[in-house]
């Protein structure tokens, strides 16, 4: 063997060789296989799909072939991959709920939005669609190039040149070596024209082309949730935009019983997938309103009916299935194809002049393939006429010469002809020398001579060329136009979790152990006084109630701490845990501090100006701050007010600006002032004397007193009263006040005040976490100078530590039913008392 013929070694960098070959695979999958050309928007297997099906002659308007026949002469001709790839991408193009506007018209079982597989390729058919023709037109027309295919035996097209931007109207998705494109599909009516209205005005801005094309049109309809998304992907082709199912409220009369009916679903979402998610949720009761599923869906339409329970509020249980199912989804934009070669991420208003340049180039193309052939056709007419004009001569020479050669020749050089016309003289048929004849020979021409003069008007003028897009545009719109599917809603904001919370009355407990929980307060029944309770939380044997009140779910709750912080949450936020439950520490709802401990709580709806926070200390001082200066607090709390040493905030309440301020204390002492008499402070102020005391005494309450109301007065043993607010003169801030209580040894000192208008229950709360719930009126109304009388019954080592009020129940127990009776348990299902 030749020493020259032996291969040698050559010595290359790893690291070059391994990019170089990296970046050829990588843009082998890019521009091969992934991702669509900006031009056509089509990926080479679509393309090679369509203009395989184009060769076969398997048009909108022939019989139907079978996918497998067609599938042998994709991979067999054009695509060198398995016929699984192939079969797939004609499967897609051929679904009604993946492609907005279908390539190919099938026949048979080609999947459905449930997920269902499609059959096998020996059992459908396909031929093109009708708006896959105008893809497909003049692509015999030089518009453009061809191409070898993979062994060079054939040549393909390197790009269709389509009259519609595929790109935006059945959208694409993709996913390469390092890049990805996942671009929505669009209303061919909405792109058309807006593409005509960049036409005419390049200069147009993103804002007038989206008075055109508002936004993505889905195939399965649904809602595009807000703009925002939008916007941003038209603008820099990159946006996430959410979708919501479309549904509709049914009530059946019958049962008064409502139902959640979805009839569209986001795009791509899989309606069983969806089902059996709802379904999951049900089963792990993270929705609870729902009583039963069904799929009512049909060749008609999407319908998945959705009963809810008795007296279940449907926006919320609907606000439930759009957090956690896919009734709500996202769908990230990027507008990525490729343009020259290389992979380009494109704005709105690119893409659609890609496209117009695009067609610019294809109507020159194919203007100048028509103008040559019409040239080339009236050159033959010319030399027709010619020889018409001249018929007896030209028989005459035809007859003497002794071949058609011969016979061409003399042609030429007697009347000046070239060789084609010659030759096109010697194979007309004789019958064109009748009148008739002669004459269509002339019309002919004399037509062509205008459509060539029209032709070369269209490449002459650039502006004519534009009216030709233009034209062709408002017939395809015509043709295909349809309304949009797809609404867009102007909101584009998160769905609060508030939205999924029905709004009810909660009764919210909190223990000195810092256990905290909330309950629906009809979950205590009315009890008559000096019954024995009902227990309300189960604390440890060291732990102790102290605080409880009414709120609803969806309220603000202020907390304020001994310490003088203030803490924000919502109601929902705290726990729900049964009436046996000693509930979540609340350290694990706000950072608290080691040293603090709840003082008081203020249920607020809002913040809003006018209305103003009154806080009361252990010491007697008050201030009065804007509630406003609390709206914004920080996860680590902030000040509320400052505290002297040994001094603690006792209680928090919210008022108007012109009302009066009433404090009691422990032993038996109340005042009552004006608001106006404390001025409006800082957040952080100290505050002014509300009241004087003993050094034995502290305040233990404070409200704010309305006329024709009445305070109610509890003692430790389980003692109370009632007395009208008109009873508690008017002093001024800062005095010792007036006896509110008697103190003696069997009631104990004051553990609490509340002021109530007689149309509501009470609820009294021991140490050891039992409630009584009562009429209010069952609280004798008595003067204030007296002792009250037995509330609720105590053991020996029970205190009572606080209470509140609830709106009045319909329902009332009686006094002689057992405690434990099931008829009356009202504990929470799965409890025991």
């Amino acid at each position: 063997m030749d020493a020259l013929s032996i291969p040698r070694n050559i010595l290359v960098n790893i690291e070059d060789e391994m990019k170089k070959s990296y970046m050829d695979y990588a843009m082998s999958v890019i521009i091969g296989r992934a991702i669509p050309d900006v031009r056509d928007g089509l990926k080479p297997v679509h393309r090679r799909v369509l203009f395989a099906m184009s060769e076969m002659g398997n048009r909108w308007n022939k019989p139907y072939k079978k996918s497998a026949r067609i599938v042998g002469d994709i991979i067999g001709k054009y695509h060198p991959h398995g016929d699984a790839a192939a079969y797939d991408t004609i499967v897609r193009l051929a679904q009604d709920f993946s492609m907005r506007y279908p390539l190919i018209d099938g026949q048979g079982n080609f999947g459905s939005i449930d997920d269902d597989p499609p059959a096998a390729m020996r059992y459908t058919e396909v031929r093109m669609a009708r708006i896959t023709e105008e893809i497909l037109a003049d692509l015999e027309k030089d518009t453009v190039d061809f191409v070898p295919n993979y062994d060079e035996s054939l040549m393909e097209p390197s790009i269709l040149p389509s009259r519609i931007p595929t790109l935006l109207l059945n959208g694409t998705a993709g996913i390469a070596v390092g890049v990805a494109t996942n671009i929505p599909p669009h209303n061919v009516t909405e792109v058309l024209s807006g593409t005509i209205a960049l036409i005419r005005n390049p200069e147009m801005t993103l804002e007038e082309i989206m008075q055109f094309i508002p936004g993505p049109d889905f195939p399965t309809a649904g809602f595009i949730n807000g703009r925002e998304g939008i916007i941003s992907a038209y603008r820099t082709g990159r946006g996430i935009i959410r979708l919501r199912a479309k549904v509709v409220i049914e009530k059946n009369e019958r049962n008064d019983r409502e139902s959640i009916v979805v009839t569209e679903i986001p795009y791509q979402v899989n309606k069983a997938a969806l089902i059996e998610k709802i379904s999951e949720l049900v089963k792990e009761k993270k929705i609870t309103g729902i009583s039963d599923l069904r799929d009512e869906s049909d060749r008609e339409g999407i319908r998945i009916v959705i009963d809810l329970k008795r007296d279940e509020n449907s926006n919320v249980i609907l606000n439930q299935l759009y957090k956690h199912t896919q009734m709500e989804s996202t769908f990230g934009i990027i507008m990525l194809a490729i343009e020259n070669g290389q992979p380009h991420v494109f704005n709105l208003i690119e893409i659609l002049k890609s496209f117009i340049e695009f067609r610019k180039v294809v109507i020159v193309r194919r203007t100048t393939f028509e103008v040559n052939k019409a040239r080339e056709r009236a050159h033959i007419l010319e030399g027709l006429i010619i020889a018409l004009d001249n018929i007896d001569e030209v028989v005459a020479v035809i007859k003497a010469s002794k071949s058609p050669q011969e016979a061409a020749s003399a042609l030429c050089s007697r009347f000046s002809l070239t060789d084609i016309q010659a030759r096109a003289i010697l194979d007309m048929r004789l019958q064109r020398l009748t009148g008739l004849e002669q004459s269509k020979i002339k019309e002919e021409f004399d037509a062509l001579l205008k459509e060539i003069e029209r032709l070369q008007g269209i490449l002459d003028d650039p502006r004519k060329v534009l009216e030709v897009i233009i034209s062709e545009m408002e017939e395809i719109i015509d043709r295909y136009g349809d309304e949009r599917r797809t609404e867009i809603v102007a909101s584009s904001e998160d769905i609060d979790i508030e939205d999924m919370i029905a709004e009810e009355e909660m009764v919210v407990t909190y223990s000195q152990g810092g256990y905290i929980k909330r309950n629906p307060s009809s979950l205590y029944r009315t009890q008559r006084r000096g019954g024995r309770g009902k227990v309300g939380m189960m604390t440890k044997e060291e732990d102790v109630v102290e605080r409880l009140f009414i709120a609803s779910t969806h309220d603000y709750v202020l907390i304020f701490t001994n310490a003088g912080r203030l803490y924000w949450l919502k109601v929902y936020q705290i726990p729900q845990a049964g009436r046996m439950a000693k509930g979540k520490p609340i350290v694990n709802l706000i950072n608290i501090g080691p040293d603090e401990r709840v003082a008081a709580v203020l249920p607020v709806r809002s913040f809003e100006e006018g209305q103003a926070v009154i806080m009361a200390t252990r010491a007697g001082i008050v201030k009065k701050t804007d509630l406003t200066a609390y709206s914004n607090p920080r996860s680590g709390g902030i000040i509320a007010l400052s505290i002297d040493e040994g001094d603690e905030l006792v209680d928090v309440k919210l008022t108007g600006g012109d009302q009066d301020v009433f404090l009691a204390t422990r032993k038996g002492k109340a005042i009552r002032f004006k608001e106006d008499d404390i001025r409006t402070m800082g957040r952080t102020a100290r505050g002014v004397r509300g009241i004087s005391m003993d050094s034995d005494d502290a305040v233990i309450g404070m409200d704010i007193p309305r006329e024709g109301n009445a305070i109610v007065t509890v003692s430790e043993k389980g003692c109370g009263k009632r007395t009208a607010v008109s009873e508690y003169r008017l002093q001024k801030r800062g005095g010792k006040g007036m006896i509110n209580l008697r103190i003696v040894p069997k009631g104990g000192l004051v553990a609490d005040i509340l002021q109530v208008t007689g149309e509501e229950d009470l609820l009294l709360m021991s140490n050891s976490g039992k409630i009584i719930r009562m009429k209010v009126e069952d609280v004798p109304l008595i003067h204030r100078v007296t002792q009250g009388v037995k509330l609720i019954e105590l053991d020996a080592e029970e205190q009572l530590v606080g209470m509140t009020s609830a709106e009045r129940e319909v329902r009332e127990e009686e006094d002689n039913i057992p405690e434990d009776d099931p008829q009356t348990d009202t504990s929470l299902s799965g409890e025991d008392e």
